[in-house]
């Protein structure tokens, strides 16, 4: 979505040709596109609570969902029918804060949206944006080069003092414009309805660049599908990832990739203070984090493709649902 110029188009007739040239598969014509981020969003509350087994209950006994990618984040639960009819119009070209969707015989409102150049990779570039070129108090002392994004390049190095908890923060909260004006009486950061809240918020599941995280640097076990956290665990391993220096990341999170460690405190932060500050989370709510859930006997990845094939099937007539399952 964040490709400059034409480059996504190219690579879309790139796959068209191929399906178009080398398979038999009856592939129409708007069949490869790229999903929009209130999709993505959906999909991936279908697919979590598919796989727990809520779909055809009450939207009080769903689960939200919040998915951290490198571009974007989205937020997603389901909301009451009166949540729903009152939720803020929005301007002509936007996704609506609503999506209306019938899973096993049940409507649901599903308040979701996508915050584009919020994800861990785009926050990166902007916090890093934000002191122009000058030394960054969320980069750890000891590392001196350059992180590129959507094809710019911004400098990373930490200023002589060091790296600082509280001065990294104070950039993050700048960036995802929390104390900007609210033009509604609940918001989340940068002016976004933030649905309300209500019982399918109460238990959230939180996936992708959360769960890569929390693994990487030990919160949580490398072999689990899933664990519970709170939003405080992300920020007391920030204050112990922002003391170090670069030298010593390697020895303390051994997980965490090469590509990782210079923002390991910036990364760490970020999540907390999205959590708590952007989506207003109490910093000791419970929330479960992990890339997949046990199903049966194997564990299903938390992931938006499964939430498409199963809306897809959602809505097909009976007698043609059958023909899925033979």
């Amino acid at each position: 979505r964040l490709l400059n110029g034409d480059a996504a188009e190219k690579i879309l007739q790139a796959t068209r040709n191929m399906f178009s040239n080398r398979s038999t598969l009856n592939v129409q014509s708007d069949a490869v596109s790229i999903i929009d981020g209130t999709q993505e969003g959906s999909y991936m509350w279908v697919t979590v609570n598919y796989i727990l087994g809520n779909l055809g209950k009450s939207f009080t006994k769903t689960v939200g969902v919040i998915d951290l990618g490198g571009g974007s984040v989205q937020m997603t639960y389901a909301v009451s029918k009166k949540t729903a009819k009152n939720a803020p119009k929005v301007a002509d070209g936007e996704d609506p804060y609503i999506k209306k969707l019938v899973l096993k015989g049940k409507q649901y409102d599903l308040y979701v949206h996508s915050y584009l150049r919020f994800g861990k990779e785009a926050t990166r570039a902007q916090v890093l944006n934000a002191t122009n070129g000058s030394a960054n108090p969320c980069i750890l002392p000891g590392f001196n080069g350059t992180f590129t994004y959507s094809g710019v390049e911004y400098k990373a190095f930490s200023p002589s003092s060091g790296s600082n908890f509280n001065e990294c923060k104070e950039i993050i909260l700048k960036v995802l414009k929390v104390n900007d004006p609210r033009p509604y009486s609940s918001c989340t950061f940068s002016g976004i309805w933030n649905g309300g809240g209500g019982s399918g918020q109460k238990k959230l599941f939180v996936t992708s660049a959360f769960a890569y995280l929390t693994e990487d640097v030990g919160m949580v076990e490398p072999n689990k599908p899933n664990s519970t956290l709170h939003p405080i665990d992300f920020e007391i391993e920030a204050k112990r990832a922002c003391a170090l220096n670069f030298e010593d990341v390697k020895s303390t999170y051994p997980r965490l990739t090469e590509a990782k460690r210079p923002y390991v405190c910036m990364d760490l932060l970020y999540q907390h203070v999205l959590l708590v500050h952007g989506f207003g989370l109490s910093p000791r709510k419970e929330i479960t984090v992990g890339e997949g859930i046990q199903y049966q006997n194997s564990v299903v990845e938390a992931a938006w493709p499964l939430g498409t094939a199963v809306e897809a099937i959602s809505t097909l007539p009976k007698f043609k649902r059958l023909m899925y399952f033979i």
